[in-house]
């Protein structure tokens, strides 16, 4: 076991409420995005270091529920290097840039197997296999966040990369809560419907199209573009964390966030578009 793991303890399960149809309390989960969205807002449009904070407090806090989950499988992933790794990487990515990033995360992934190396030879292999996992899918695609924030107009990028995502899942919700009558994939996420994905991409196209005219000053068609992407990489993800769920035999990745679960359950979204929004984001809308 790694020293500097927590107990291996399985994530409890969120405690009954007065679910809504999505098995969450809705009243409760509605106050505490608002709150976020403040908080979001109010960092990102006054001191974008600030933000870049929230940014990392986050990521260590859902890098921190993952390598707590996973325990539950009896592996290990060494949260030290990951988390010091993890403030490096992002802090040099929106200070240095993408080359920077890279290194870092080679730096972290390097830290990780020779901190596992020294505690032995038992479990190392799954070890460092999780450890690695997490670096990637946590802290590595998150950086992608501070490369959008960097620049000049980095609040409008990222609002554009936050605002999709959560109309994604703002309007996957609301169709699926209402029409929602053909599962798209049961036995990974029984909730999960086509109408509710016709209804994610109906809401973030709307919203992508009219953010890229009215505050990127580009044209609408290319918000609607990247949202598709969005709509595409955010729903694969989604599936994939159910999956990791599934496995791990729990409901949600943490309690951190009455009404939503932990962090995890709320970037899930998120990681996974930050590549493809960067991307998209700086071939539609050069840096000058």
């Amino acid at each position: 076991m790694s020293a500097d793991a927590t107990a291996a303890t399985p994530v409890d399960a969120a405690p009954p409420s007065a679910p809504g149809r999505a098995g969450r309390d809705l009243p409760v989960a509605i106050v505490v995005g608002l709150g976020l969205g403040a908080l979001v807002l109010g960092t990102l449009y006054t001191v974008k270091v600030a933000f870049l904070g929230v940014i990392l407090a986050a990521i260590l806090v859902g890098l921190w529920e993952l390598c707590r989950a996973l325990q539950v499988k009896n592996v290990y992933a060494p949260f030290i290097p990951l988390a010091v790794g993890t403030v490096a990487l992002l802090v040099l990515a929106y200070t240095d840039g993408r080359e920077a990033m890279t290194v870092a995360a080679l730096l972290t992934a390097l830290a990780v197997v020779v901190w596992r190396l020294a505690e032995g030879a038992h479990g190392m292999l799954p070890d460092i296999a999780a450890g690695l996992m997490a670096l990637v899918y946590v802290p590595f695609l998150a950086g992608f966040a501070s490369l959008m924030l960097a620049p000049h107009d980095g609040h409008r990028r990222i609002t554009a990369f936050i605002a999709t995502v959560v109309a994604s899942d703002v309007g996957g919700y609301a169709f699926g809560a209402t029409l929602g009558r053909h599962l798209m994939a049961p036995r990974i996420s029984p909730k999960k419907s086509w109408e509710g994905l016709v209804g994610s991409t109906l809401a973030c196209a709307i919203c992508g199209a009219v953010i890229f005219a009215a505050l990127l000053h580009v044209m609408w068609w290319k918000g609607a573009v990247y949202s598709l992407a969005t709509v595409c990489t955010a729903t694969l993800d989604d599936l994939g964390e159910s999956m990791v769920k599934r496995d791990l035999g729990i409901k949600d990745m943490g309690r951190v966030l009455p009404g939503h679960g932990g962090l995890m359950d709320r970037l899930d979204s998120l990681l996974p578009t930050a590549p493809v929004a960067w991307l998209l984001l700086t071939a539609f809308v050069p840096v000058h």
